[in-house]
């Protein structure tokens, strides 16, 4: 049921108060989608399909419209628009002929699902002839769906560059899920968007410090814990002792967190002497001491990421010694490990990754920590997201609609009905112009008239978006690159 404080009609932008003035005469159904749409030289060809769920659960479920809200959006506008613009007529409509429920219908791809970008990923119409204008009305609150799908997506990327090095320098993926930490909680600009942000992270991965995002996956993803942490330190609790008792800060916490494992921030004043001379000396047996179960992580925050990880970890083989896992690569004890939060983003991450394996060290060694580029260093542009109109219906008769901008041909839209399927090749691709057959459309219908139909786990969409063979082992021949490629360039997916 949608938040009882929260007025549906004051949640688009303004302008769309006026448009059912702007519709041609007798025009019946207004039908729209959302896609991603592809741009030359991204740095991202496909996206995660994630949060539509949240949102219509949160804001769109049950009865929305209210007499109260109707009087309340009549002043606002009123005083917003210093005229008499506010359709309260036909406001009063959906309140009497469906009970304050919206007669709009709402399909799309399953949440999780991996979907190239340029293909459609949800479609909404009305289902009511009377009112044709909702269906762009909810665009402005539709459209905040880029944010949940663009972490979801650079979160899958960046599990794409761990898994492949994981694999590469220890055999395995153990442990991927944990890899990368959400660190954004505090770098986001609302609450809202911490929870969407987190939780959009925990499709891909288990590791979180973002509590809204742990509970938003609780409250409407049906998952009692989605992401787990550990104790840690941070620099007021390291620097409240004094410089000159940095040694015992550090022992407080072994002490305190004998068992499990346990991160320690060590930069506040030289990570490398830190390193060498309290960690690799006077607190060596109380580190030695400790198990792979309960290991010590020390977390350097400072600094170029790439190159101090590397003198960090010469100088721990220095006082700790390793030994070489099964594919060769070096390994420091296992009661110690490194995580890199400062600077972390897709491209250092595949640096220092590149620079460990060139040195012979196995990304087991090492854990991320990831906060603004994760959750705030993008915006809608990131992956292209656009709301369009493609397919409308007057006087009884169809018409597939379309906008097609001479200045800028890359923001084309769609033309008619649209259908997502898989192709021959196996590639996704989009139908359009009502063609194609319906057993085949990849979009299910999740809201229908007020009612969610469609209610995904989080487990679920886990693993619609888990990795592919291809991605975690970069083998494909290269006729089947070469056969990905050119369907991608050709826009067939």
């Amino acid at each position: 049921m949608a938040a009882h404080d929260f007025n549906f009609l004051l949640a688009t932008d303004s302008y769309k108060i006026t448009h059912y003035k702007q519709y041609p005469p007798n025009v019946s159904k207004i039908y729209s989608y959302f896609e991603c749409r592809r741009k030359k030289g991204s740095q991202f060809s496909e996206v995660v399909f994630f949060g539509l769920q949240y949102l219509l659960k949160k804001y769109l479920i049950g009865q929305v419209i209210t007499e109260e809200k109707i009087q309340e959006a009549k002043l606002f506008y009123q005083m917003h628009f210093k005229q008499s613009v506010f359709d309260e007529e036909s406001w009063r409509k959906v309140l009497e002929k469906h009970n304050g429920r919206l007669p709009i219908r709402i399909k799309a791809v399953p949440e999780g699902r991996i979907v190239p970008r340029g293909n459609v990923l949800f479609t909404v119409e009305n289902t009511d002839p009377d009112f044709y204008w909702l269906t762009n009305y909810i665009e402005t609150m539709l459209v905040q769906m880029w944010y949940p799908i663009t972490v979801a997506t650079i979160s899958r990327e960046f599990k794409k560059i761990l898994a492949k090095h994981l694999k590469a320098t220890s055999g395995s993926l153990e442990g991927l899920d944990l890899k990368l930490h959400d660190f954004g909680y505090r770098g986001v600009s609302s609450q809202e968007s911490a929870a969407l942000g987190g939780a959009a992270h925990l499709v891909n991965f288990c590791s979180t410090d973002t509590v809204a995002g742990l509970l938003m996956a609780q409250r409407y993803y049906s998952c009692p814990m989605a992401g787990f942490s550990i104790p840690a330190a941070e620099h007021s609790t390291i620097i409240s002792w004094g410089r000159s008792r940095e040694k015992e800060a550090f022992e407080r916490v072994l002490d305190q967190f004998p068992s499990g494992p346990v991160s320690v921030v060590s930069d506040s004043y030289d990570i490398f002497n830190a390193c060498k001379h309290i960690w690799g000396d006077k607190l060596k047996e109380r580190v030695m001491e400790r198990s792979q179960d309960s290991c010590l992580v020390i977390r350097p925050d400072s600094g170029d990421p790439a190159e101090t990880l590397i003198e960090v970890i010469k100088i721990l083989e220095e006082r700790f010694g390793c030994s070489l896992n099964s594919v060769g690569f070096k390994v420091l004890p296992s009661y110690l490990r490194i995580i890199q939060g400062d600077g972390i983003d897709l491209t250092s991450v595949e640096e220092i990754l590149m620079k460990l394996s060139d040195e012979g060290w196995s990304a087991e060694n090492v854990f991320f920590g990831c906060g603004s580029s994760l959750l705030q260093k993008l915006n809608r542009d990131t992956l292209n997201c656009a709301f369009k109109c493609s397919y409308v219906e007057t006087d009884g008769k169809g018409m597939d609609v379309y906008k097609q901008p001479v200045t800028d041909p890359s923001k084309g839209s769609k033309r008619g009905r649209l259908l997502l399927r898989r192709n021959s090749d196996g590639f996704l691709e989009t139908i359009e112009r009502g063609a194609g057959k319906p057993e085949e459309d990849l979009l299910v219908t999740v809201y229908e008239n007020g009612s969610l139909v469609q209610d995904y786990s989080l487990e679920e969409i886990r693993k619609n978006a888990r990795l592919r063979d291809e991605e975690v082992n970069p083998t494909l021949h290269n006729k089947d690159q070469e056969l990905l490629h050119n369907h991608i360039i050709n826009g067939v997916h």
